[in-house]
């Protein structure tokens, strides 16, 4: 890889500062709705799984609505490209969420964030096996978030020591996919807008779930409509919201970089546990907090002086129905209905 300028150029380094504050909003959301999320599963006592399903659900159906009367050009997608985002879907998203809930009912919630948080260094692992150069400041900053999540989530939960096998194996599975989700959706962005991925990304994830968990046994368990609210609430401010600035964000960012500002997720919710429950931060939380914040500004000045993680596509100059066609758009004209690129 050749090094970069000393300097970069000021249109890089507004577009790395954008993507920093749009995985940073993402993680805000992620962060506050876990709260509520919480409430749902303890004192509405629903199943972790039925939340995923109908958030997932109910972010899906809108957005695909909104696309089909504002932007119909996004809907269209390659036939060829319809195993990547399958791919995308269920190894990806529904992996993520699945194993993940699977940890916190088994492992605990704290042990649960800390092996997921394992993703950014199995990124950085990742682009070392391919010949990128893992810089110190990037190396700093995965070990300061791994460090500092660990003093956030507190100590081992006893139902931990009493885990199988497999089930530590499906905890750090958590890791895994949610490394690969973040990796793996570099390469839809290349070529669609990141609404056209998630709505496909959702809609797959979705399908996966509700084979799962059919919908007519959700509807038979008698949610009542405050029910229904928390969960289209869950729907907009923990997927739709936060994804959206999560995908934006990782158009303009290498990998690596976004999987380590993502680790303020927990700081955002412990500190948010703190202020609407009541929550008593111990002095190690507060330092964990401190750690996390210095490696995502670590994170943030290599940001910036890095290249893309993934090059661009040979068809990102196209629209989504002349990639079906296969038809090169001319590069001086811009998509109708579609933002000039960056």
């Amino acid at each position: 890889m050749i090094p970069g300028p000393s300097t970069p150029p000021a249109g890089q380094a507004v577009g790395a500062r954008g993507g920093r504050l749009l995985i940073f909003g993402a993680t805000l959301f992620w962060g506050l709705s876990a709260t509520l999320a919480r409430f749902v599963f303890r004192d509405r006592h629903v199943p972790p799984l039925t939340v995923v399903e109908l958030r997932l659900a109910l972010a899906a159906l809108p957005l695909g609505a909104w696309l089909a009367w504002r932007r119909r050009e996004r809907l269209y997608v390659a036939r060829e490209d319809w195993p990547g985002f399958a791919v995308l879907g269920i190894l990806g998203l529904a992996a993520v969420q699945g194993s993940y809930y699977y940890t916190i009912s088994v492992l605990g919630v704290g042990l649960a964030i800390l092996i997921q948080y394992l993703a950014p260094s199995l990124i950085v692992v990742f682009d070392v096996m391919r010949g990128t150069r893992a810089g110190g400041k990037t190396i700093a900053a995965v070990i300061a978030a791994l460090a500092g999540t660990a003093l956030l989530v507190g100590n081992l939960d006893p139902m931990a020591l009493r885990a199988t096998p497999l089930q530590w194996a499906i905890g750090f599975s958590s890791a895994l996919s949610f490394a690969f989700f973040i990796v793996y959706s570099k390469r839809p962005l290349t070529r669609y807008a990141p609404e056209t991925v998630l709505f496909y990304t959702f809609s797959t994830a979705g399908v996966f779930w509700a084979i799962v968990t059919p919908p007519w046994k959700i509807l038979a368990a008698g949610y009542d409509a405050e029910d229904w609210g928390l969960f289209l609430l869950l729907a907009v401010f923990s997927t739709l919201v936060p994804f959206s600035l999560f995908y934006a964000g990782l158009r303009r960012m290498p990998a690596a970089q976004v999987g380590i500002i993502a680790t303020l997720e927990p700081v955002v919710a412990v500190v948010s546990a703190a202020v609407a429950l009541g929550e008593t931060l111990r002095p190690l939380q507060n330092l964990g907090a401190l750690l996390v914040l210095a490696a995502a500004s670590l994170s943030y000045g290599r940001a910036v002086n890095s290249p893309p993680s993934s090059p661009p596509h040979p068809d990102a100059a196209m629209c989504p129905r002349d990639l079906v066609a296969r038809k090169p758009v001319p590069a001086p004209k811009a998509c109708a209905g579609q933002p000039d690129p960056p």
